[in-house]
């Protein structure tokens, strides 16, 4: 039986393990937020050099935004302008501290494995 959430946090209660989830796109778009600042779908995009695409980034985005990584909000429409208004997206406090974490994890969990 495992316990589920909206966060990154999954619970096994049969074996009592916790296992810390950030999927790899996740990371790259928290990495590039915070070190970049907030920024629309199509920048992450452009600024992942491919490693981003135009179908999954908005997925990815969306399960940050779910897991409380991320917040956006709607540009302000602009008179006369065609289609929908882009979303800036940003890093939550709770964004930042995962990406922390997760670097201290997988530096930690490097350390152990080397010979």
């Amino acid at each position: 039986m495992t316990a589920q959430s909206k966060y990154p946090l999954k619970i096994d209660l049969i074996s009592c393990k916790i296992t810390l989830v950030l999927a790899k796109k996740e990371r790259l778009i928290l990495e590039l937020l915070v070190s970049e600042g907030p920024m629309y779908g199509l920048q992450l995009v452009k600024r992942s050099d491919g490693a981003l695409k135009r179908g999954t980034v908005y997925v990815t985005l969306g399960r940050l935004e779910s897991k409380g990584f991320t917040e956006s909000e709607e540009e302000r429409p602009v008179p006369g302008a065609i289609g929908l208004p882009r979303r800036i997206y940003r890093p939550t406090p709770l964004g930042e501290r995962m990406l922390r974490a997760w670097a201290t994890f997988t530096r930690a969990v490097a350390w152990e494995v080397k010979p």
